[in-house]
């Protein structure tokens, strides 16, 4: 996200990442706050408040509407229908961050420390948690396709779902940190900046390993594990009947909208942890173009718990069956 500082001298915009803050942008390069700062222009206070309410109108509906699903439901027995409920609720938790950071993005923080804490603490958790489930639905769909004897004696019991899940929230909040140590908001000209690091050049090593330990736990240790899990799913289903191909196209999807809304963010973010290292040469305009690029990128990465509801549930073709009958069910519709 970005909050806009209104100077004197014009507008510098200050991007604190909402899932790796990132330095303010004045001491980008060698000679830190003393010299001359780079304009970054106003270009996210225009499209990111935008994005974030459309995403939290469409993600609300969207993951509220699986939920009353789940809850109205058979009684979940498997470890797929756990972790459902369980990233359902994650993607609840990101969408609840929304409406702050979209106001964050046009203007300063105004809501107080606390809430900056647990917008980002939120924000954090439900970042690596709902990665994380995505890894263990992956799993869980491997053992079931590929190894279904198996897969039918561990899957069958609810408790081993429910122990999978508190494993996942747990290594959630252990990765959320150092950033958990830092949140809270920090005053400059007048204005309030809710992050998760002190702005000081003394930090950009710890921000530096955040970028690194995101691109690594985020994205190429979950997407080694999804991509393996859904080629041998792949693999097993083009081995069987051509009624298959319908699981085969899901599966496809999954994968692809996976890599599509997480590859650019991580990508954006391996260059700012460059940036900050001095690796990048110390260049406005490479500055301001890996500031934009990582603002874009983010709003892509956050789209994805819109998505889930429709990638995870609705083309399924038992939930839809099941949808139909609870809305048949409805008194409103019945009449």
């Amino acid at each position: 996200m970005a909050t806009m500082l209104n100077t004197s001298d014009g507008l510098r915009e200050v991007t604190t990442s909402s899932m790796m803050t990132t330095e303010d942008y004045y001491n980008y390069y060698e000679g830190g706050i003393d010299a001359e700062p780079c304009d970054y222009g106003k270009h996210a206070s225009h499209f990111l408040p935008v994005l974030y309410s459309l995403f939290f109108v469409v993600g609300f509906l969207g993951n509220m509407l699986v939920l009353w699903m789940i809850l109205r439901g058979p009684q979940m027995k498997k470890t797929t229908d756990v972790s459902l409920l369980n990233l359902v609720i994650t993607d609840l938790l990101l969408i609840f961050s929304l409406p702050f950071l979209a106001h964050y993005a046009r203007d300063t923080w105004v809501f107080g420390g606390a809430m900056c804490t647990l917008v980002l603490s939120v924000y954090y958790i439900g970042f690596y948690a709902g990665i994380f489930f995505i890894v263990l639905m992956s799993i869980d769909r491997f053992l079931a396709i590929v190894h279904t004897g198996f897969a039918l004696r561990i899957q069958s019991k609810t408790k081993n779902g429910i122990l999978a899940c508190v494993v996942i929230w747990i290594l959630a909040i252990a990765a959320s940190f150092p950033e958990l140590l830092y949140l809270g908001v920090e005053h400059y000209d007048n204005k309030t900046i809710c992050s998760a690091y002190p702005k000081d050049n003394r930090h950009n090593n710890v921000r530096s390993v955040a970028f690194f330990k995101m691109n690594v736990l985020g994205m190429l240790i979950p997407l080694t594990i999804v991509g393996y899990c859904y080629s041998m799913v792949l693999w097993r289903l083009h081995m069987l009947r051509n009624s298959k191909k319908l699981a085969i196209r899901l599966v496809v999807v999954v994968m692809v909208v996976f890599f599509c809304c997480w590859i650019p963010y991580n990508i954006a973010a391996f260059l700012k942890a460059l940036e900050l290292l001095e690796i990048l040469p110390p260049d406005c305009e490479l500055s301001k173009r890996t500031q934009l690029m990582l603002q874009a990128t983010e709003a892509i990465a956050y789209s994805h718990c819109c998505l889930n509801p429709f990638l995870y549930v609705f083309m399924g073709k038992k939930f839809r069956r099941h949808l139909m009958k609870l809305l048949h069910q409805t008194p409103c519709i019945q009449e």
